[in-house]
């Protein structure tokens, strides 16, 4: 059985990832780090409290679970807060995998780490794993710097590079595109969408199986995940709106200049997913469907 530490469980992936490993509870023994109270809604596996901020605390909880996987799927990830509260935003994603890091040298512990599109600068788009990186923010510069300490060490590592993620779990503590588009047609409030920026969504539940089969074939390396469909976020929204049946005309296209946001995001995005699908073997799936997907698990939930 295989001991696997997921950090930030309470979170999106966190627990999408815990929700998906403890349907094999005799292959996987699932550990959850998160600061706080266990917001899983599950009892089913080992949950420890710990402030991930804190290198002794973090070090002294691996040592005593000696996991055999580590995903960090903990991160601060609201783009204009990281602008603001730069060095919070690099405890947590450049010095906490720093600590896993030298936690898991000398050891035959896998590191996986999530990283982002927004270590890219957006001029050029379908991104492979080995284009070069120009981070125009702090949050995706400390991506970056994370993906770096990984590259520069002897551990065996895996980077799962993605993009937008959306979907839903039973303890939300913020939202994301889909559910706030949702919500906000729902109440018939019109909302302003940018069409000037590119994106390809990802699906959690398909970020989280990646994240199990690249623990399952233990491969190293850098790997990109997301859905294969481009669109700008106002498309996006569009698609959102029509899936749900709700009404499109309350979506008010904007550029990204009008909005005036503190830190800068790439124009274009998307990611060349040929890697992914040859080795990790993850389908590929498009976001008309996916998002077809979420709104039957979503539907099935709450019945």
């Amino acid at each position: 059985m295989k001991k696997v530490v997921i950090t930030g469980s309470n979170g999106l992936l966190g627990q999408s990832l815990l929700n998906l490993l403890l349907q094999f509870q005799e292959d996987y023994e699932v550990f959850g780090l998160a600061r706080g109270e266990n917001r899983s809604g599950r009892s089913d596996f080992t949950y420890v409290s710990v402030d991930l901020t804190d290198k002794l605390n973090v070090n002294a909880v691996l040592e005593r679970i000696a996991p055999a996987v580590i995903i960090n799927t903990a991160a601060m990830t609201n783009v204009d807060q990281c602008e603001i509260e730069k060095e919070a935003c690099t405890i947590l994603n450049v010095d906490l995998v720093r600590w896993l890091t030298e936690y898991a040298s000398g050891k035959q512990t896998q590191l996986m780490q999530l990283s982002t599109d927004f270590i890219f600068d957006g001029k050029q788009g379908n991104y492979k794993e080995t284009d070069m990186p120009n981070p125009l923010s702090h949050y995706g510069l400390s991506k970056l710097q994370s993906e770096k300490i990984l590259q520069d060490s002897k551990v065996h590592y895996t980077i799962l590079r993605t993009i937008l993620v959306y979907g839903s779990v039973y303890d939300m503590s913020r939202s994301n595109i889909v559910l706030w588009v949702k919500a906000s047609l729902e109440k018939g409030k019109k909302i302003t969408i940018v069409n000037d920026q590119f994106r390809m969504p990802t699906y959690v539940e398909n970020l989280a199986l990646a994240c199990k089969l690249a623990m399952d074939k233990e491969v190293k390396g850098v790997f990109h995940v997301s859905s294969d469909s481009l669109l700008s976020i106002f498309e996006i929204a569009t698609q959102i709106a029509t899936t749900f049946n709700l009404d499109p005309k309350l979506l008010v296209p904007i550029s990204s200049s009008a909005l005036n946001q503190r830190a800068q995001r790439p124009a274009k995005t998307g990611f060349d997913l040929t890697k992914t699908q040859s080795v990790l073997g993850l389908p590929i799936t498009n976001f008309a469907e996916d998002l077809q997907n979420f709104k039957e698990k979503i539907t099935y939930d709450s019945i």
